[in-house]
């Protein structure tokens, strides 16, 4: 039998509540689903509210999302280029292995391409080898010079509050 390809396309507000399930099994993939603290209306709000923060990409086979890939546009200031910035990018584990998330990859950096983007970067668990193989497979240079710096909750709001100088509108 004859595997149908992927259709990479854009979400659509429509999407939200099959683009937060892939969320969700993203997070239970990578043991992080007490993580997942925001809503599907929040998701609503932040990909399609006024003031959009980021955007999706679904992966569907025979109309059902299998998978997506979540970004949003950064910058660099070595290069004086935009980018893109990968945040997500899962594939349901029953449809590993068909070119879903490669073609993912592919759509990214076409956008890239087509955008001008200096870079298209993402992170990666050290654990997680195969995505780690994935990656190189795809091109990708795994950094190991480079750390993520967060700074999230009861620390953010210390950080915001160290040094008070100005209104934030």
């Amino acid at each position: 039998m004859l595997e149908s390809q992927p259709v990479i396309r854009a979400a659509m507000a429509a999407d939200i509540p099959v683009l937060f399930q892939l969320i969700q099994a993203l997070a239970a993939y990578e043991k992080l689903s007490h993580a997942v603290t925001g809503t599907a209306a929040d998701l609503e709000e932040h990909l399609f509210g006024p003031k959009s923060h980021a955007e999706a990409l679904l992966a569907d086979v025979d109309d059902q999302s299998v998978g997506f890939a979540l970004f949003f546009y950064n910058y660099s200031t070595f290069l004086t280029r935009p980018g893109i910035y990968l945040e997500d990018l899962f594939v349901l584990p029953e449809y590993r292995q068909r070119g879903i998330g490669k073609a993912l990859l592919s759509y990214l950096g076409q956008r890239a391409v087509a955008h001008n983007c200096g870079r298209l970067e993402w992170s990666v668990l050290d654990w997680n080898e195969p995505a780690i193989a994935f990656y190189r497979r795809m091109g990708a240079d795994i950094l190991p010079d480079w750390r993520i710096c967060r700074v999230t909750g009861e620390a953010l709001e210390n950080l915001a509050n160290l040094h008070p100088i100005a209104t934030i509108e």
